[in-house]
């Protein structure tokens, strides 16, 4: 399994700084953070719209978060080692990565709360995109809720936009190895996310 930090105090200071910028900067709107779980393992489960969307669905939260991101981030100097002390770990896009699959549903077992991109990737044209089925797998593997959120404006932090972070209701997750109700609840998440 990735070696993660937990509430190590980088993470904790990034929390504060991030959270301080965001509001002050771009005036973040928060709603609905009453839904997010105070313990146990839960999935947050954002649309992705920007480079600044882990740091902005996990500074507003009262707990720890962890992230997974691609590997490729992993490789670049300074960078790379810098997201590993705030509680990210790497995942190879486009392809099964077991070893990241364990490594999130270890998490989420032990009790944390992990964030997950339903969509897998970011969006090119400011849409949200469609769901990818890992997501609900991950879920019913740990047996977590998901929690959907919504990002509104975050590509568009170089104008210095007001953003919008909407996290809503719980979602169950279906029955593990039930593998034909993973993509039906995948776009379960993208529908919440969208009302929201």
């Amino acid at each position: 399994m990735a070696k993660v930090n937990g509430n190590g105090l980088l993470f904790r200071i990034g929390r504060f700084v991030y959270r301080s910028l965001f509001s002050t900067l771009w005036r973040a709107e928060v709603i609905g953070l009453e839904n997010v779980p105070k313990t146990g393992g839960v999935i947050i489960a954002p649309n992705h719209l920007g480079l600044a969307d882990p740091p902005l669905t996990g500074s507003y939260l009262r707990r720890p978060l962890f992230f997974m991101a691609k590997k490729e981030l992993f490789k670049i100097p300074v960078f790379g080692k810098l997201i590993s002390m705030v509680n990210a770990f790497p995942v190879a896009r486009n392809k099964q990565d077991i070893g990241a699959l364990r490594t999130a549903i270890k998490l989420l077992k032990s009790g944390n709360a992990l964030l997950i991109f339903p969509e897998g990737a970011r969006s090119r044209n400011g849409q949200i995109g469609n769901a990818r089925s890992g997501i609900a797998m991950i879920a019913a593997a740990a047996n977590v809720p998901v929690v959907p959120v919504r990002i509104i404006n975050s590509n568009n932090m170089l104008r210095f936009g007001r953003v919008k972070i909407v996290y809503g209701s719980a979602m169950l997750p279906p029955v593990f190895g039930q593998k034909g109700e993973y993509k039906k609840f995948a776009e379960q998440i993208i529908e919440e996310i969208k009302k929201l």
